[in-house]
């Protein structure tokens, strides 16, 4: 199960030193990516295609060194998902919305615009847009 507390969401709280609340799906080259960096996921049964809540920065670094936007090397986000901490932890939610999933960027991201909780009775909200 992903997710910081183990409950299938991508919600943060003080515990969550690493701020995991970006929701995206795996690639082999964020894999090797991370795994380059110091964190092997494949160590704990992770590969290409699984769904995890990933740690906000090692998510942006991702996104700072790809060589074009279409680099698999930057998961594609879930934004219904993703923790608003995210957006206080560097990234913004254009870079958010860039690699959004097939069907999350359309209007506006899905539940991101309609404010759906990602789970009833927790704290953090799903990322939104402030202006």
């Amino acid at each position: 199960m992903t997710g910081f507390y183990r409950d299938g969401y991508c919600r943060v709280g003080a515990e969550d030193s690493g701020n995991h609340a970006v929701a995206g799906v795996l690639t082999r080259e964020f894999l090797d990516f991370s795994a380059s960096r110091g964190n092997n996921l494949r160590s704990i049964g992770l590969e290409p295609g699984c769904k995890w809540c990933l740690c906000t920065a090692r998510w942006k670094e991702a996104a700072d060194a790809r060589k074009s936007d279409d680099d698999p090397v930057v998961p594609k986000v879930f934004l219904h998902a993703t923790d608003e901490s995210a957006l206080k932890n560097g990234v913004s939610m254009d870079l958010l919305r860039k690699f959004a999933a097939e069907g999350e960027a359309q209007g506006g991201g899905g539940a991101l615009e309609k404010k759906t909780p990602i789970a009833p009775n927790v704290t953090g909200g799903i990322a939104k847009e402030t202006h």
